[in-house]
């Protein structure tokens, strides 16, 4: 091995240290405590040492939301590739969906909350979260009914899911209801 591959090895390994630490320091304390000060000192590395890899907390919040995104897609894809049949695969990937909001609060803050300079639903959308999103449409595109366009549908279901996800977390939804909520969205919006 070079010592050029050595260094790029390193400083991958050290940028995949930053996010992990970001990510556990959010989801334990939440994003406000995630500054480049308390990194530095949990990584046990300099400020500037960040800074050569993140110029600042944005960057590190889209980069925990682009791992959060690849760790979402495949989350749904592999509930609804068990399921069998239409209506069992969109209520396992909405189930998949609602748990993995529930589990990863501030990697789901990160995707779709905070601003992490990424841009959603344009041409230079980052790959992961174009991914996110057709591992949800590859479900719900099926069931979008005749006439209907099954990326509108998605993004209508999504919109459905994410509001479950945020007002459930903020106490406004009975989280205990979640349940009957999947099955009503299933059969309802998605008529299956």
């Amino acid at each position: 091995m070079s010592v050029q591959e050595r260094k790029q090895r390193e400083r991958a390994e050290r940028e995949r240290l930053i996010v992990a630490t970001a990510r556990e320091l959010a989801e334990q304390q939440g994003w406000d405590a995630v500054t480049t000060r308390q990194l530095a000192e949990r990584i046990e590395y300099s400020q500037p040492v960040l800074y050569s890899h993140f110029r600042g907390k944005r960057e590190i919040i889209g980069a925990v939301a682009l791992e959060g995104a690849a760790e979402l897609a495949a989350a749904v894809r592999t509930a609804a590739s068990v399921a069998d049949g239409p209506r069992a695969r969109v209520a396992a990937l909405a189930r998949a969906y609602l748990g993995f909001a529930e589990r990863n609060p501030a990697v789901y803050d990160a995707i779709f909350q905070l601003d992490g300079g990424l841009a959603f639903a344009h041409e230079d959308t980052p790959a992961p979260l174009k991914d996110a999103f057709a591992a949800l449409l590859e479900s719900l595109g099926e069931v979008a009914g005749d006439g209907v366009h099954p990326g509108l549908f998605t993004e209508t279901f999504w919109a459905a899911l994410h509001g479950l996800a945020t007002l459930t977390r903020a106490g406004r939804l009975p989280p205990e209801d979640t349940e009957p909520r999947v099955e009503l969205l299933v059969d309802r919006l998605a008529m299956v």
